[in-house]
């Protein structure tokens, strides 16, 4: 089964540092909140599935690992 690839560049520039709660669809927001527990919150009277949280980082610095 081949996964598609998520655009959250749009997430990125409206909740930058926010906790979003999306559906399983992982694009559709249920719930945004600076803490999980708001945002979860906001999702769970929108909707009874379990969302998928995350947090929105400020910003998006490349890290390259090295030995």
């Amino acid at each position: 089964m081949a996964t598609m690839k998520k655009d959250w560049s749009k997430l990125y520039k409206k909740y930058k540092g926010m906790w979003v709660a999306l559906a399983s669809d992982e694009t559709t927001v249920l719930g945004v909140g600076k803490t999980v527990k708001e945002a979860l919150a906001k999702a769970q009277t929108k909707s009874t599935q379990t969302p998928f949280l995350t947090l929105i980082p400020n910003n998006l610095d490349a890290y390259i690992g090295s030995l």
